[in-house]
């Protein structure tokens, strides 16, 4: 396989990867290509390189900025802006792991802590099964949130051992 090929095979693989854990598909790709790419490309080479449209690309880059995944540079005596992707896997993944949780895990949480005031009788078994699942539930999404503050704030060699110890 050539480079080119196995730049686009990438990009469509990153893609359609993006695409299943709910990023758009564009924004995904994007991210791809600049990860790719030794140097920060222009609005119009990510246009050309994945043939969509500036509104499309400009609202793309603007969510991979969002979510810091990307950053903007200017070069001395141009007008054009160059991007350029992070190619830190680790930072990457933290920085992910950052945008899911607020976006995601957040608003779950409080939801979760208002619906486990919910009055009721405990003879209820209607009652009974909603307060054991809201608090069943509270406790998983509180691990996880917890192990998502852990991988925020660990080191990445520290993070991978201590978790190939829980498994051996």
């Amino acid at each position: 396989m050539e480079l080119a090929e196995g730049k686009q095979k990438f990009i469509e693989a990153w893609g359609k990867l993006g695409s299943e854990w709910g990023i758009n598909r564009t924004m995904a790709q994007v991210h791809a290509l600049l990860l790719i790419s030794a140097d920060a490309l222009t609005t119009e080479e990510i246009m050309d390189t994945l043939s969509i449209s500036r509104g499309n690309a400009n609202m793309t880059l603007r969510d991979l900025i969002g979510w810091g995944l990307i950053e903007k540079q200017h070069r001395a005596g141009e007008r054009k802006e160059y991007f350029y992707a992070d190619k830190d896997t680790w930072n990457i993944a933290r920085q992910v792991a950052k945008e899911r949780r607020k976006r995601e895990l957040d608003p779950v949480l409080k939801v979760l802590d208002e619906l486990a005031n919910v009055k009721g009788e405990d003879k209820d078994p209607e009652f009974a099964t909603f307060k054991k699942s809201i608090a069943d539930i509270n406790k998983l999404a509180k691990n996880v949130d917890k192990t998502l503050d852990t991988m925020l704030k660990a080191e990445e060699s520290w993070f991978w051992g201590s978790i190939f110890k829980m498994f051996k």
